[in-house]
């Protein structure tokens, strides 16, 4: 499938007023450190910082598929992050890891991910989080054509064909959530998950709101967003992966703190990230 890429002024226009999240719930202190700085880190590769992200990776979170780039609120965070850590843009190395292998128990080639990972207890006991750069709401999309194009309540989908990629949130919301008659599709990548909405296998795709803005801007034809999903509990949080009890999680969350308290990623959700307004919540 060939993707295609909006202008940049289209692309700002589009994701360039998220609401900064003042009311993030607090993130895990970073007690007992006196310096995080280069020379005291044990990284992968030493004096340099591996971050690993999936493949292909989604605007608005990245740029033309190219992480290294620093455009994208993923990549620009990532970047931010490792220039508070005292590494230089030259210092990153980037790694593509599936999904799921990166939150699977294990030792990792990486030193965090980024990859909208929701922070869940679940995953805590395989893998370590930062504090939360962003809070996020589930969506839907369809195709204009869909039955579902119009529906503006949860129960108005329990009828409707619903996929997901595997082993997200996005999924959690379709099982818990919606609670659909039919057992929902899940998939391997949003690639594929778009292929069947376009074929007419589901009836509407679930997403996080920013990615469901870019697809149906960038990349899907006569789709739409449905509604926002009803927020749960505790709002949902992405995290920075890291492996199970790193030595650099302390510093790495610091660093996340920092950028939170000194507003750089609220600014950074102006740049890059959709206004939340443009999508309607479904009752």
């Amino acid at each position: 499938m060939v993707r295609r890429v909006l202008p940049l002024a289209i692309m700002l226009a589009l994701f360039g007023c998220a609401p900064a999240d003042d009311d993030t719930p607090p993130a895990p202190a970073a007690t007992g450190l006196t310096s995080c700085t280069k020379d005291q880190l044990t990284t992968t590769t030493p004096g340099k910082l591996t971050i690993g992200t999936d493949d292909p990776a989604y605007g608005p979170w990245f740029t033309d598929n190219k992480p290294e780039n620093g455009q994208g609120y993923e990549s620009a965070v990532a970047y931010a992050v490792a220039d508070r850590l005292g590494y230089a843009q030259a210092d990153v190395t980037w790694v593509r890891v599936p999904f799921n292998n990166a939150i699977a128990p294990g030792p990792k080639d990486f030193d965090f991910d980024i990859n909208q990972f929701s922070i869940t207890e679940e995953r805590k006991k395989a893998v370590d989080f930062s504090g939360p750069y962003y809070l996020v709401r589930q969506t839907v999309i369809a195709l204009k054509s869909s039955k579902i194009a119009n529906a503006t309540s949860v129960s108005a989908l329990q009828s409707a064909k619903l996929g997901a990629q595997v082993g997200t949130t996005s999924y959690q919301a379709i099982t818990e959530l919606v609670k659909p008659s039919g057992q929902p599709q899940v998939f391997n990548t949003n690639d594929d998950a778009k292929k069947a909405l376009q074929n007419g296998q589901i009836d509407g795709l679930v997403v996080d709101l920013p990615t469901a803005f870019f697809m149906t801007a960038a990349e899907l034809e006569d789709a739409v967003i449905v509604g926002q999903l009803p927020q749960v509990g505790v709002p949902e949080q992405f995290g920075l992966v890291l492996d199970k009890g790193s030595p650099l999680t302390g510093c790495v969350t610091q660093a996340v703190d920092q950028l939170r308290s000194n507003g750089q990623l609220a600014t950074l959700e102006k740049q890059w990230l959709a206004q939340v307004a443009g999508a309607r919540e479904l009752t």
